[in-house]
């Protein structure tokens, strides 16, 4: 009895260790929505239309999801955010069995120069070059799969984005 009282009580300091580095709200040491941000429209310098607008929208919606920054319209922001957009490129996966040199499933990614300033001091508190990826089956037609892919495209660099702005300490 003693033996089984000895080990459930182990066994919960165990257990409850594993939560010890679990963090509520936003990692950085900011209070959620204590800070605001503007993103201006990611500037598309690669082949691929409607990439831009894209992921500027997916940007921020993904910011005012996740709820570490308020996020402004026009002015008066502490942070501002802007973006290029630099390569878009498919990787083939995966070939057809009858001729190895046609893709059926590609890896596509999209690359991003981000830079993020703080509004009165013009500091840069972040600038770095962010990918997205997403996989696309090609199917019948290549352009129909590729503007499917686009928004799956844009969320995940948005996803990668985010995760740089709301986790960095500064």
């Amino acid at each position: 009895m003693r033996c089984a009282i000895v080990s459930t009580l182990g066994l919960a300091v165990l257990l409850l260790s594993g939560c010890a580095g679990y963090h509520l709200g936003p990692v950085n040491g900011t209070t959620a929505g204590e800070k605001s941000i503007e993103i201006f429209p990611f500037n598309n310098q690669t082949l691929q239309p409607r990439l831009g607008d894209a992921v500027t929208q997916a940007l921020r919606e993904r910011i005012q999801t996740d709820g570490t920054f308020h996020l402004v319209s026009r002015g008066g922001s502490d942070v501002v955010l802007t973006g290029t957009l630099k390569r878009y490129y498919r990787e083939g996966l995966s070939f057809l069995n009858t001729d190895v040199a046609t893709a059926v499933n590609y890896r596509v990614g999209l690359v991003a120069h981000v830079v993020a300033r703080e509004s009165g001091s013009g500091k840069v508190v972040l600038e770095k070059d962010i990918t997205g990826f997403t996989l696309l089956n090609v199917g019948t037609d290549l352009g129909s799969a590729d503007r499917q892919a686009l928004s799956l495209l844009a969320d995940d660099l948005a996803r990668n984005i985010t995760l740089d702005l709301t986790e960095g300490a500064w």
